[in-house]
């Protein structure tokens, strides 16, 4: 389809075994952005295939990333006065261009700075089912800059990160000692209008998929494969609703690519990454990369109604790092309220205090949890034990659980993930 390959799903229904599989797009998961639709066993005819050949065809780009290279050029060679962006077309506009979108609303006297700032001058893709493009924060922004030289990287490998990546390219060109550089990896093709091939490729995070074919995928090797004593670190900041499953399968090929070329001594370890992820994935990040840790920093982001930094309880940003560096080194920002726990060996948020019984700091969301005995766990403050359940959950829940058995097979005890028929 349009996204590159499709994924494999199987329908499932309650209490039966698994149902008849097909195949859907592996970034869209609502039919209206993208109804490709295949069943797995199911025939297609050759007239099928031709009308599926021709409605890639036409939803791809008007231009090929290289003639947008070639169109900025153009652009910034251009007076102040001729600089226009078409605001419905989301396109830089050249002179010759202008009379085709003069019924469109567009902004003029483009600068310099706004155009090494296309996260702010783009409209935010906010499709929560498809793109879910939540754009970081300055203060979220700046930390992880911060922490990625602090570390020692020289090299970032920028996953759906795209202010990261403009704020690195920014310093870079403003800075002459600053020596970290960036390659951004993200399915916004727009953002093809104003970077190189050498600092931009089109892909898909949910199936491994380069746009620009081999040419794509070798220049993302060679980024993540030179070797002048320079480290490389990978930050991904996916869609939430994005299956995790599908995730770590292409971080996994990624990191696959940086340890082939790796010298000896090296076998044994991961690339260093963060995954920047709600703290509720935490199980399901772990089952594929039990080797991340959690940090307790509150990611926050400038379009996002919720996920903000310093609020409170629940309001909250629940948006965390995973990585699998050693936690004692991420050093988190000591004004904010962070702190050291010398048990844990790690950077905490001011109300994560230390459970002597679970010998861990144990809170997820910045409030204190309380150890609960007969769980033989922290829960969060607001739960409480129900004999009925046999766990603890709210006050005021309805005991369904007493009753509701596994959504595949029927049967009471363990849920759909850690079902044994799965």
């Amino acid at each position: 389809c349009p996204s590159g390959p499709a994924l494999l799903f199987a329908k499932s229904g309650r209490g039966k075994e698994e149902g008849r599989r097909f195949y859907a797009c592996s970034a869209c998961r609502d039919r209206k952005d993208c109804n490709f639709f295949q069943w797995e066993d199911e025939k297609v005819s050759t007239t099928r295939l031709a009308a599926r050949e021709e409605y890639n065809r036409n939803h791809q780009p008007s231009f090929t990333h290289r003639q947008n290279v070639e169109r900025y050029k153009n652009f910034v060679l251009l007076p102040l006065s001729k600089r226009r962006f078409c605001q419905e077309c989301q396109q830089l506009l050249l002179p010759d261009e202008w009379e085709e979108h003069s019924a469109h609303q567009f902004l003029c006297d483009i600068s310099t700075a706004q155009l090494k700032s296309p996260s702010q001058l783009l409209y935010p893709l906010e499709n929560k089912k498809t793109n879910a493009q939540y754009l970081f924060a300055e203060r979220s922004c700046r930390f992880l800059l911060d922490l990625i030289t602090d570390l020692g990287f020289r090299r970032v490998l920028s996953v759906g990160t795209p202010r990261l990546h403009e704020m690195i390219q920014s310093k870079a060109s403003q800075e002459e000692d600053f020596r970290v550089r960036s390659l951004l990896l993200d399915i916004d093709f727009r953002y093809s209008q104003f970077y190189t091939e050498d600092e931009f490729c089109h892909y898909n995070m949910f199936n491994d998929y380069f746009f620009g074919g081999e040419a794509a995928r070798e220049t993302c090797r060679k980024f993540l494969c030179q070797d002048n004593g320079e480290r490389v670190i990978m930050v991904t900041d996916p869609p939430f609703g994005g299956l995790v499953e599908a995730l770590a399968s292409s971080f996994k090929k990624l990191m696959a690519v940086w340890k082939k070329t790796e010298k000896e001594g090296h076998n044994n370890q991961e690339m260093p990454m963060f995954w920047i992820f709600p703290y509720f994935f935490e199980s399901r990040i772990l089952e594929f990369f039990p080797s991340f840790s959690m940090m307790d920093y509150q990611v926050d982001y400038d379009n996002h109604a919720l996920y903000k930094h310093g609020k409170t309880g629940r309001r909250q940003s629940p948006v965390r790092i995973f990585t699998n560096l050693t936690p004692s080194k991420i050093v988190l920002p000591v004004e904010e309220g962070y702190r050291f726990c010398a048990l844990c060996q790690r950077y905490v948020s001011s109300g994560n205090q230390h459970c002597e019984i679970c010998n861990s700091c144990t809170s997820k969301d910045g409030r204190q949890w309380k150890h609960c005995v007969l769980c033989k766990k922290c829960v969060k403050p607001s739960w409480f034990h129900c004999n009925n359940c046999n766990c603890c959950a709210l006050q005021n829940h309805t005991c369904e659980k007493t009753d509701a058995g596994c959504f595949i097979c029927g049967k009471a005890g363990h849920k759909r993930s850690t079902c044994p028929s799965l």
